[in-house]
């Protein structure tokens, strides 16, 4: 039969009746009555059966404060744990650095970049490990501090891992990195799941004795088999993708190597200090010179017509474009466009363009298949679900319809 909410209340008042006062208070009396909040078994009781609306609403603010207070404890104490590791303690930045930064960069890095830089520098030297979440908007440039900061462990003598959270992305920073690294004679190696035995055992077999500068990768990077001779810095790209868990899995590769984690999903400061305290927050926030601003605009469904016009010229002038759905496909519970209907519907919109379909039920060969045509420019029309929110750089797709 199960229990009704009627038995529920029922268990939960004989509950309090008999026990109520035995419930210790959790926090300390003077946090309690600086922030005027009221007796803990109180709040547990009145948020069950309140006397008045205005003690269920002390209620719900003493539990409120207790989750953020508890929440804020736990960081304090990861983060106290932190501040005892010993890190890798790198040397003044090098030969390699300077000439990334000089030399290879075909332009000078923004003000932001380079005090985002030099905080990860910083951390670097004191001998404790850095970790430190670089937040900025996608084009602001976190890839190239990530480079400039993974040359600095290679001057230092320690190799570095890059950490993507899918392969697609892993091979295009494979490509980004590479046009890096090889003009100063530097082969970063690229480790994903759908190599050959042979050539994933080579490159294994390089990473373990110390001849790969940087490994580039997916989570394969934290398979078992995969030992590094001298890691000092592991990069992990869209790090809210990847678990706690998989982060710490990184750590065992080497001794306690520094963490650099990289987002471009904005976060105000409060909830940066609430979400990560445990870690150190820099933000780019300025764009490279020459970028031009997003133009964001909102248009009602009777303007559709306007918007298909406007998507068309586009593509006429040879870009390419997203069509983003909330939904795989056709739900009756909400009243929101899905993406198999919309790719359909498109292909008869616009049947002089080629439509391609991404979503979260594909697998990853499909997935990763469509997105290289769209790359590549075979595909003129991307209907995705929010599966592309980590996106791939194609500088060809100007426009975004969501």
């Amino acid at each position: 039969v199960g229990l009704t909410s009627r038995s529920v209340r029922r268990i939960l008042y004989n509950v309090f009746k008999e026990h109520g006062l035995k419930l210790k208070e959790t926090l300390p009396e003077e946090i309690v009555a600086a922030y005027d909040l009221m007796e803990g078994r109180v709040a547990l009781r009145a948020i069950h059966f309140p006397k008045s609306q205005a003690e269920l609403e002390k209620a719900k603010r003493r539990l409120k404060f207790d989750e953020l207070f508890l929440i804020q404890l736990m960081l304090a104490q990861m983060r106290q744990q932190q501040d005892e590791v010993v890190g890798p303690r790198f040397e003044d930045p090098g030969a390699h650095t300077e000439e990334f930064v000089r030399t290879v960069l075909p332009f000078e890095l923004t003000g932001a970049q380079k005090r985002v830089l030099a905080d990860v520098i910083e951390d670097t030297q004191t001998g404790t490990q850095m970790n430190r979440l670089i937040q900025g908007d996608v084009g602001s440039g976190k890839t190239v501090v990530a480079v400039a900061a993974m040359m600095h462990a290679y001057d230092s003598g320690y190799q570095s891992a890059f950490m993507a959270p899918t392969e697609l992305l892993a091979e295009q920073h494979y490509q980004s990195l590479t046009n890096y690294l090889r003009p100063m004679g530097l082969e970063p190696h690229l480790l994903v799941g759908g190599q050959s035995t042979s050539e994933r055992e080579a490159i294994l077999k390089d990473v373990n004795e110390g001849r790969v500068p940087v490994a580039i990768g997916t989570h394969a990077l934290i398979q078992e088999e995969v030992e590094f001779d001298n890691l000092g810095l592991a990069v992990v790209d869209e790090q809210h993708r990847f678990g706690v868990a998989q982060r710490a899995e990184m750590f065992e590769k080497g001794e306690q190597p520094h963490m650099l984690l990289m987002t471009a999903t904005p976060i105000p400061r409060s909830l940066a200090m609430t979400l990560y305290g445990d870690l150190d927050v820099s933000k780019i926030d300025e764009m490279p010179p020459g970028r031009k601003p997003v133009d964001t605009r909102l248009r009602a469904e009777k303007r559709r017509g306007e918007v298909y016009a406007f998507l068309r010229d586009r593509l006429e002038q040879g870009e390419q474009a997203y069509v983003v759905y909330p939904l795989v496909e056709e739900s009756e519970k909400m009243d929101l466009k899905d993406a198999e209907n919309g790719f359909e519907a498109l292909r008869e919109q616009f049947p002089d363009y080629t439509v391609g379909l991404v979503h979260g039920r594909m697998g990853s060969d499909q997935k990763d298949n469509a997105m290289e045509q769209f790359k590549d420019g075979t595909i003129d029309i991307l209907v995705s679900t929010t599966v592309i929110e980590v996106g791939v750089d194609v500088p060809n797709a100007t426009v975004m319809l969501v």
